[in-house]
């Protein structure tokens, strides 16, 4: 009965140092669909360990009211998102037993996004025009059981529209679920 034992702790302790063997990495693929603030869908391609490029394609909504002609309208513009992600604390999550599926994790990455010509206009309103705005951005993602998703990123870009070159904040929260396996 010793014997069974001692294998049974020798068996354990070797998948447990197999275990911390096992490198860290992200999704290969990942699907999303985001339904807070900018509703969209979501496609994470991780290339390396850590690497990933995240593209999204989501529908701005805003609102607008003009003070002169006391009129209000909604106005919604698709937008077009790229970004390198790097993740750079997995290991560390890892480490303290916390979370890493579905690309759970810090990162940095370089921003760049598009957005349309707005789909919607008021005659007192001035369309919103074609821009196109690219910066560093820090974030994090969560993903929880039930595949329930948080991403947030916040940084600092250039805006490039038809009249001018500004600086801008940049800054998105989502919430959505990550669809598939």
């Amino acid at each position: 009965m010793k014997k069974i034992y001692f294998f049974m702790l020798l068996f354990a302790a070797s998948n447990v140092h197999a275990q911390d063997d096992v490198p860290v990495s992200v999704a290969k693929n990942q699907f999303k669909i985001n339904v807070i603030l900018l509703p969209g869908f979501v496609y994470e391609h991780g290339f390396s360990a850590k690497n990933t490029l995240y593209s999204e394609a989501s529908l701005v909504t805003g609102y607008r009211h003009n003070g002169w002609y006391d009129e209000s309208t909604w106005y919604f513009t698709p937008r077009i998102t790229e970004q390198l992600r790097h993740y750079y604390n997995l290991e560390k999550r890892v480490t303290k037993g916390k979370r890493t599926a579905y690309n759970s994790g810090n990162f940095i990455a370089l921003n760049a996004h598009y957005d349309f010509q707005s789909i919607s206009t008021n005659k007192w309103f001035d369309e919103e025009v074609p821009s196109f705005t690219i910066g560093p951005v820090w974030g994090i993602q969560r993903t929880y059981k039930g595949k329930l998703n948080i991403d947030l990123h916040i940084g600092a870009g250039v805006n490039i529209d038809q009249y001018d070159t500004e600086f801008t904040p940049i800054a998105n929260f989502s919430l959505g679920w990550v669809i598939g396996k």
